[in-house]
């Protein structure tokens, strides 16, 4: 084994690394396609069990699914590199994926249904409507303007003394529309003004320590 698939490897599931025993269905490892190019992109090393020992892969069926997931149950199409490993006799696909720049990614689930998923530690997670409008206008590279009026102060306020919101919360305190919600929250979260954290839980939105407040007259 290389020394760089050894490194890999010892690295463990991480937020950029991925593995996979297998690939016997295409649908599954698009969620994983769509959530590295949804986030920083990553790795997929194919033939490896989540322990990190070598299962090896037996045929060229896992490019071909992968490669089927890329094509007809990402949108927009995802592209991807792969490279193929030799270690005691098994054989290892490492295939790497790069951020896109046409985000959100979606991947077809079971259901016949598009999710949009992102990358958190190990895991591949739905996106909520939050993260879906700042993919949106990061893509869109024109810029967005925020006012800070009665709902961003009453945000802030609030933030200050309990730490932290959700977005359902944020819409009572300030009794605003859903859409006037999402549309603050994701403004905050590109400014840096918020922090989004999230969960299998759901979602949860923090004042940034590091970014000063801004100047509310």
């Amino acid at each position: 084994m290389d020394n760089f698939l050894k490194k890999l490897i010892a690295e463990g599931e991480n937020q950029k690394l991925d593995f996979k025993y297998c690939v016997s269905d295409s649908k599954k490892i698009a969620r994983t396609l769509t959530a590295f190019a949804n986030s920083n992109g990553g790795r997929i090393l194919i033939g490896v069990r989540d322990n990190g020992s070598i299962a090896g892969i037996e045929s060229d069926e896992e490019y071909y699914m992968v490669d089927t997931a890329a094509q007809l149950f990402c949108r927009p199409e995802i592209t991807f590199s792969i490279k193929q490993h030799m270690t005691g006799g098994k054989t290892i696909l490492e295939v790497q994926v790069i951020k896109g720049n046409k985000r959100p990614y979606q991947a077809k689930d079971e259901n016949g249904k598009w999710l949009s998923y992102f990358r958190h530690n190990d895991q591949n997670l739905v996106a909520n409507k939050v993260l879906l409008q700042v993919w949106r206008k990061e893509e869109k590279g024109s810029g967005v303007l925020v006012k800070f009026g009665k709902p961003e102060n009453t945000l802030l306020d609030y933030l200050r003394k309990n730490g932290s919101i959700t977005l359902s919360r944020f819409r009572k305190i300030a009794r605003v529309s859903p859409n006037k919600a999402v549309s603050i929250l994701s403004n905050l979260v590109i400014f840096k003004v918020l922090i989004m954290n999230a969960s299998e839980k759901g979602f949860s939105y923090e004042l940034n320590p590091s970014e000063p407040l801004p100047i509310i007259h």
